[in-house]
């Protein structure tokens, strides 16, 4: 896995399906030969995945004049990092072609919603009895793909930005400041460029995720909106389709797995912010490489744009190797598998004495994050990070003995604040955080209001160091104890 944030692509491996997986690519282009892709549909290899193949059609003379006119809107866009607008196009054509098992995105019918919402309302109902936060879904929902790509888009905006504009800033400095105003409008295509590539990835990340999520927390992120509980009912369908389960016990631990995530999310209030402000801070760290940089835009050439991608393929954008970017990544890595090892230590529990199949599910789970699932490859290819699969089991035995050693109200007491978490080194040692000395809060507080009342009463004859011990109480006669 490479470390490349905005790679634009995972680097080459070896399909997993050996030659079928080489027949995908006839060209001999993109990552199954090892170069990269051309992801604008100029010259050879466009097609196959190529979101843009699709949006230009198949180049012939038809099709021209809406490829050049696709072109000028990508090089007069002028707005942010990224380029919101042409990765939610992107995004809503690769779900309207389906998944590559020939799935096909549809609306959601009533019996389905209907279906989603029992689910999610029982979901809550066995979540009571096994963890102290109350319900965080204030609504339910049932989503087709397309509406989870409109709901989650805000939040993928809030997430990839940071990255994106430090990568867009790197690109404009290049140049000398003398030069800068000389070379303003090559600048300016180069950032256009930038913002189309970076929404052209996005865009075919979030629609090729559409089709694998279930619902709106998969990647241990809140996607959706505050307190909207979601199901996708057709990749509910998708996700059981060869497990032999029924499809209602699938529904319902899946629907499990949401509303836990609900509840984490909205009583744990500064959560999401610190998930986010890891991502941040990993994106300050972001430094580009200016001498390969300084070659692109000296050789630049406005009528092979796909010559800017093949540069950024080759690995152009590198984390910096400080402690404070390593503490970004670990803060965020150890956060997201808190967060994940949780859900699956209450879900268990939950449905482990309710669900026949509650452990299959369980371990189906697991290796569906195991073998690099779309969450952690999407994760991966938008910000360089892969979460570890073995910190989540980690997490997950961890919170389960914290469940037995201090009660549900103990272990879900650690969400307060970030400090009273587990860290990276406890999940190491899961024994040692559980059964280390505990601070006994309610004698502290104890301890603080005697002191603040101290001030204020009448100091006591032990106070005074006087034991009281055959004392006849003081005098009233306005005399010492001798008598004058």
């Amino acid at each position: 896995m490479s470390d490349t944030p905005f790679g634009f692509g995972l680097p080459p491996e070896e399909p997993e399906d050996g030659d079928e997986g080489k027949k995908k690519d006839p060209t001999g282009g993109g990552q199954g030969s090892g170069g990269p892709a051309n992801p604008f549909g100029f010259g050879p290899g466009a097609g196959g995945d190529n979101p843009f193949a699709a949006m230009f059609g198949s180049m012939n003379p038809n099709d021209l004049g809406a490829a050049f006119q696709q072109l000028g809107q990508m090089l007069s866009y002028e707005g942010g990092p990224v380029n919101w607008d042409m990765a939610k196009q992107i995004a809503r054509q690769t779900v309207s072609q389906g998944t590559t098992d020939g799935s096909k995105d549809a609306s959601v019918g009533p019996a389905e919603r209907t279906s989603v919402d029992e689910a999610l309302r029982l979901a809550d109902l066995w979540l009571d009895g096994v963890t102290s936060m109350p319900s965080g879904s204030v609504t339910t929902v049932a989503w087709s793909r397309a509406e989870w790509v409109e709901a989650s888009l805000p939040a993928w905006q809030q997430l990839v930005d940071p990255v994106a504009e430090r990568v867009g800033l790197a690109m404009g400095d290049v140049l000398p400041e003398e030069m800068q105003a000389m070379a303003g409008p090559l600048i300016g295509m180069m950032r256009s460029m930038g913002g189309a590539m970076f929404g052209q990835q996005i865009g075919q990340a979030v629609g090729v995720l559409a089709g694998e999520v279930v619902g709106s927390t998969d990647i241990g992120l809140p996607l959706a909106p505050a307190g909207k509980a979601a199901l996708l009912p057709l990749n509910v369908e998708r996700f059981g389709k060869d497990l032999s389960v029924p499809q209602d016990e699938v529904r319902l631990y899946l629907a499990l797995r949401e509303a836990a995530h609900q509840r984490l999310f909205a009583h744990v209030p500064w959560l999401r912010s610190h998930l986010f402000g890891a991502v941040e801070a990993y994106a300050r760290g972001i430094k580009v490489d200016t001498s390969k940089l300084e070659d692109v835009v000296g050789q630049f050439d406005p009528s092979q744009p796909e010559q800017l991608q093949d540069a950024l393929q080759q690995g152009m954008f590198q984390p910096e190797d400080t402690p404070e970017q390593k503490a970004s990544l670990a803060r965020l890595e150890t956060a997201l598998a808190l967060v994940e090892g949780w859900v699956d230590a209450v879900v268990h529990e939950a449905a482990k004495s309710r669900l026949t199949s509650a452990d299959a599910l369980r371990e189906t789970m697991r290796r569906r994050r195991a073998s690099g699932g779309p969450a952690e490859q999407t994760f991966a290819t938008l910000i360089g990070l892969q979460l570890r699969p073995r910190r989540l089991r980690d997490a997950s035995r961890l919170w389960a003995s914290l469940t037995d050693a201090r009660g549900v109200d103990g272990r879900d007491g650690l969400w307060e604040h970030p400090d009273m978490l587990p860290t990276a080194q406890d999940l190491d040692d899961p024994d040692g955080f559980v059964h280390h000395e505990q601070l006994d809060f309610s004698e502290l507080d104890k301890m603080l209001g005697e002191a603040a009342e101290g001030g204020t009463r009448e100091p006591s004859a032990e106070d005074r160091g006087e034991d009281g011990a055959g004392d006849d109480g003081p005098r009233t006669d306005g005399k010492d104890d001798d008598g004058r």
